[in-house]
């Protein structure tokens, strides 16, 4: 019979901002921002939920009009704001805001089970070429709102905005939002991984856990991996990930679950029972707890490259195999 898991104090869990800096100094995240700026001429920039800040100040290829505005006006801290609450609104897939200026920026939600943590943006960039007309009427237009721009200043940056063709900035943005889907099977991964203050025997627990997920797992059983008591294992264990027992075990099921759902020739069931669930609607109620979605709604809304080159893969092991008899 399985001990009864006992919550013995409050404890500090992981907080969004710990896994959101921990995603941006990855070397993960370092390289596509790289790598994107460079191939797009975009900047690009990872900002945490709640942050209603220029998205782009001070990242390489950043316009230099949207950097003017958003040093004198209030203008780009409404766009920020409307984008954000776009972005977030639960909505799979990119968002896009257009300013005054006629400039796009978009943004793509990073999440982590059904919460958005973050936010992957790119943009400032014009899908029509800049004319005089338009930056005269943007010129009134600050003028009428208190903003005092020394003109010809104004008009070098403004004409100085880079210029796309809408269908190469949707391509673009379908890379975000591969790439943001991306990052938020990693926050999920990070969010399981060490917490604070982590003592050798917690770190074996959790390595214990790892290792016999797809087994019944008990808290008496787990503890005395750690040579703790039921009691102490359980404060400790939670001091240490921010979760209690119970939770940790679900997580780590359904972080390996999210993983083998990428095969679609693997059915859900297959997937269920592999993890560790011993029934089919105890594991879609976890998961659909844990990330908002039931497994079928969660694979059938997986970007297709990730579906494609899990597929392939298994087209290629079965080749090998039936040449192998």
């Amino acid at each position: 019979m399985k001990e009864p898991i006992q919550d013995c104090e409050p404890v500090k869990e992981w907080r969004d901002d710990r896994i959101v800096e921990q995603l941006e100094q990855s070397a993960l995240y370092q390289d596509y921002e790289r790598a994107f700026s460079e191939t797009t001429g975009l900047p690009l920039s990872l900002a945490p939920a709640g942050d209603g800040q220029f998205a782009s100040r001070g990242k390489h290829h950043e316009n230099p009009f949207c950097e003017l505005l958003a040093r004198h006006h209030q203008t780009c801290e409404t766009c920020q704001r409307s984008l954000q609450a776009a972005a977030g609104d639960g909505q799979a897939g990119p968002h896009t805001c257009t300013c005054l200026a006629g400039l796009c920026e978009s943004s793509v939600a990073i999440r982590n089970g059904e919460k958005t943590i973050a936010f992957l943006r790119t943009g400032e960039v014009a899908t029509l070429k800049p004319s005089r007309p338009r930056f005269e009427k943007i010129a009134r237009h600050l003028a009428e709102h208190g903003a005092d721009f020394d003109e010809e200043e104004l008009s070098r940056a403004y004409f100085a905005t880079p210029v796309m063709p809408p269908a190469k900035y949707r391509s673009i943005l379908d890379l975000l939002a591969i790439f943001a889907g991306h990052l938020s099977l990693v926050a999920g991964q990070i969010q399981m991984g060490n917490g604070n203050s982590e003592s050798p025997n917690i770190a074996c627990a959790r390595q214990f856990i790892h290792e016999h997920q797809g087994e019944p797992l008990d808290l008496k059983q787990v503890a005395g991996q750690a040579g703790m008591s039921s009691c102490y294992f359980c404060r400790k264990f939670k001091e240490a990930t921010g979760f209690t027992f119970t939770e940790y075990v679900a997580r780590t099921r359904v972080e390996t679950a999210k993983n083998l759902l990428l095969n679609p020739r693997t059915r859900i069931s297959e997937v269920a029972f592999e993890v560790g669930f011993q029934s089919i609607t105890h594991f879609n109620r976890v998961f659909k707890e844990i990330t908002g979605q039931c497994p079928s709604k969660y694979r059938d809304e997986l970007p297709d490259w990730l579906a494609g080159v899990k597929d392939v893969r298994s087209s290629t092991n079965a080749g090998k195999q039936s040449a192998a008899i």
